[in-house]
């Protein structure tokens, strides 16, 4: 293949979707579920909660806020997706009935899946399983808080949280500081396990955590890569954006995705009825297949590509980075062979990339967890922005680097100092003065040293702000016994999840049913990708008669019986506004939430956008970072303990959520648009399968380092060979992942396993 620009690949070379696998992602199907959806016996309250102003309760792209329910922060119209609507059917379900735990054992709950789980309904009354009991039974409000402040009675490095972004801001900012005022670090987050590596490696380069691309100046861009997303299932919304750049504007969009993802491929969104919904409209210009892990390789590729091609900005270096010349040193140094064998993608084809990034005059440079869930994710990261600052395409409008995070409030639990990485130097020194002391050296659990430290009985306490700490971790046994060793564990949410029924604590397991978002009767804040923060009415729930809390109102009556009035009157806190008030004061970035309930002005958080070459570091330039190549061998058949005599192959699985799926809730069973028809299934490559003698639709045991699943069907599908794909959280109970160091994120996009007929 020629590097002219040209002559590029807009569907990759191993596209040998099976006969189920819908040719366009989007499309009709999105508008079938709609029709469904809300001309349904529900559709009125699906409906009402669209408009509400309220910010998506799905993925950090969503819209809503005092914009209206159907728009964006640019206020743009028609801006909603199947995915909103499916958190929130999900959400206005009645609630579970009065005496349905008195009636079903907790071994009868532990054997259902996570959309079994789902469905059963909201959770509207408190409840609590005692050791030695067989059944949740319901339990009264003092005596959660008798247990609950026992639990917090205990020593601090043996209290921890974990949470997740489905809450508000200001629950997030009451529970740093409930720990922290404790004297704990451990505030564990589901970030963990996704984003860290971006966090950590963005802060290393540039000053700051986050995205430093604004919707406003995606929309300037002229050319995106997109690596390690599958955007058309989990961030719908930024497909429009693909959409616009290509039609509107003769842009271009490379694809790296070691899985043909159709809906990158050609994608119907509903958004543009006329030239896109039936069609489909063409997304990538570009695509290619990497080994699985191997995303060091591929843009050291194509930084090589770029010097050999003479479209290095040197000056923009000179002026701008530090470090730049031992990278441009790397990749020069490095052989194509190297390369090329490292990461499974031709010289032609990373020549072709670099092409498109050099002859583009802004572009974009976005992933999601293909990237970070690596052993190697930070350095993954590096390379990606190293890519950016060598092309030149960092601070100007329509350029940076933008992390595509998965969850709607995610971004904004870090923001408020929810996280076991360092704080940011305003909110630290802010938070060491309301507390009139040094905030505690020890380093806090993330989530996987969490469990293990659990495992090892070092934790007592365990509280969760929503979540499902079970069910996210690798290795469901581990984290089944590691919660099982845990005093007690109070959990706060809006539905059951398989967490409740399996991740139960040694004495007191607790389930605290909670308000979602559009029910919350304050006005509360949530932050999006873009560093966007957005201002949600007031609410009303559908529950009848139900004995639910607000986590605002649970946290700070928890904090005032274990604190007192330290440092904070804590009772004064339960209306947010009063939160938001210490949050312009306290968070760097947050001065215009002082004034938000009188304004109702959203905005987006000072200094994390970067439109011009100036970055917040100490010397003001850019930090760049070699990146060592990975080393990606697979393990032999013998590691495995297979007989000899049995067919079998060894690939590198990468676990991923289906289309209707949101983090661990699994809202439909298959997977139409990878033509997988349950979530018991592997998507394997043709050639994997019948070099081992296996076929399409055959039962299969996948076996991993800590067990194994049986009767698993095998389907064909557009994946790389020697890489293959199984749905989380299932999936996660064969493997004890091995974890990125700096980070303590879990390499969930490669885990060596062995396929064998059952």
């Amino acid at each position: 293949m020629s590097a002219n620009p040209q002559d590029i690949q807009p569907v990759p070379p191993f596209n040998e979707k099976n006969e189920e696998a819908l040719d366009i992602g989007g499309g009709l199907p999105v508008i079938q579920f709609w029709a469904e959806k809300t001309l349904s016996p529900e559709g009125a309250k699906i409906w009402q909660t669209l408009f509400h102003h309220s910010a998506c309760l799905s993925c950090s792209w969503g819209t809503g806020g005092q914009k209206g329910g159907f728009t964006d922060e640019e206020g743009e119209k028609l801006q909603r997706c199947m995915k909103s609507v499916e958190a929130i059917s999900a959400e206005i379900k009645p609630g579970i009935k009065p005496h349905f735990f008195e009636q079903h054992s907790i071994t009868e709950l532990q054997q259902l899946s996570s959309m079994q789980a789902d469905r059963l309904g909201r959770l509207s009354y408190p409840v609590i399983l005692r050791a030695g009991s067989s059944h949740y039974e319901r339990i009264s409000w003092e005596e959660i808080y008798s247990i609950a402040e026992a639990g917090f009675r205990k020593a601090p490095e043996r209290v921890a949280s974990y949470s997740s972004g489905r809450s508000s801001n200001e629950a997030a900012f009451l529970l740093q500081l409930m720990m922290r005022a404790f004297g704990s670090n451990n505030l564990a987050d589901c970030s963990d396990l996704c984003h860290a590596p971006s966090t950590f490696a963005l802060q290393q380069m540039f000053g700051t955590k986050t995205s430093i691309v604004s919707l406003e100046s995606l929309k300037k861009a002229d050319c995106v890569v997109l690596a390690g997303a599958n955007s058309a299932y989990n961030h719908p919304r930024l497909m429009n954006e693909l959409i616009k750049l290509r039609d509107d504007r003769g842009g271009r969009v490379i694809v790296i995705n070691p899985m043909m993802e159709i809906g990158l491929v050609k994608f119907g969104s509903p958004a543009f009825p006329v030239k896109s919904l039936i069609p489909g409209s063409e997304i990538s210009s570009l695509y290619l297949q990497p080994i699985p892990g191997s995303d060091v390789a591929v843009f050291l590729g194509i930084q090589k590509a770029l010097i050999e091609q003479g479209s290095v900005d040197r000056a923009f270096l000179d002026a701008h980075t530090e470090n730049a010349e031992a990278v441009l040193e790397q990749a020069s140094a490095t052989s194509w062979e190297t390369i090329t064998s490292t990461c499974g993608v031709t010289q032609e084809e990373l020549e072709a990339a670099a092409t498109i990034i050099g002859t583009s005059k802004s572009v974009v440079f976005a992933w999601a967890m293909g990237l970070t869930q690596h052993e190697n994710g930070v350095d993954n990261i590096l390379s990606i922005a190293n890519t950016a600052l060598i092309s030149g395409n960092i601070g100007r409008e329509g350029t940076g680097v933008m992390p595509v995070r998965g969850h709607s409030n995610v971004q904004g639990f870090g923001s408020m100092g929810v996280t076991t990485q360092k704080l940011k130097e305003g909110l630290q020194e802010s938070l060491e003065k309301l507390l009139g002391k040094p905030l505690s050296s020890v380093k806090g659990y993330d989530t996987r040293a969490l469990i293990e430290a659990a495992d090892q009985g070092k934790v007592d306490t365990l509280i969760c702000l929503g979540g499902n700490l079970y069910g996210a971790n690798p290795d469901s046994t581990q984290a089944k016994r590691a919660i099982a060793q845990i005093e007690t564990v109070i959990y706060l949410a809006t539905k059951p999840n398989i967490g409740h029924f399996n991740g139960l604590a040694q004495h007191n397991t607790i389930i605290i049913p909670v308000f979602n978002r559009f029910e919350t009767p304050y006005r509360t804040t949530v932050e999006s990708g873009n560093n966007f923060v957005r201002l949600n009415d007031p609410g009303k729930t559908h529950l009848k008669d139900a004995d639910v809390i607000l986590e605002i109102d649970f946290l700070t009556e928890l904090a005032h019986r274990v604190h007192g009035s330290y440092p904070v009157e804590w009772r004064n806190l339960r209306d947010p506004k009063y939160v938001r008030q210490l949050i312009a004061e306290m968070v760097p970035g947050f001065s215009k939430m002082a004034t938000i309930d009188d304004t109702r002005e959203e905005f987006t958080i000072e200094g994390r956008i970067i439109t011009e070459p100036k970055f917040p570091t100490p010397s003001g330039k850019a930090k760049m970072f070699s990146t060592p190549l990975p080393r990606l061998e697979l393990p032999d058949r013998a590691s495995f303990s297979v007989d000899d005599s049995i067919p079998s192959v060894v690939v590198a699985i990468m676990t991923g959520r289906s289309y209707s799926q949101h983090n661990t809730v699994v809202y439909k069973d298959g997977d139409k648009y990878r033509g997988m028809p349950h979530r018991n299934c592997i998507l394997m490559h043709p050639t994997d399968a019948e070099k081992a003698g296996l076929k399409q639709h055959q039962r299969v045991t996948v076996q991993g380092n800590a067990g194994k699943l049986e009767q698993v069907e095998l389907i064909y599908g557009a994946v790389r060979p020697g890489a293959a794909v199984m749905f989380y959280p299932e999936v996660n109970r064969i493997f004890s992942a091995k974890v990125e160091t700096r980070s303590g994120t879990p390499a969930y996009k490669r885990v060596p396993a062995i396929v064998y007929a059952s």
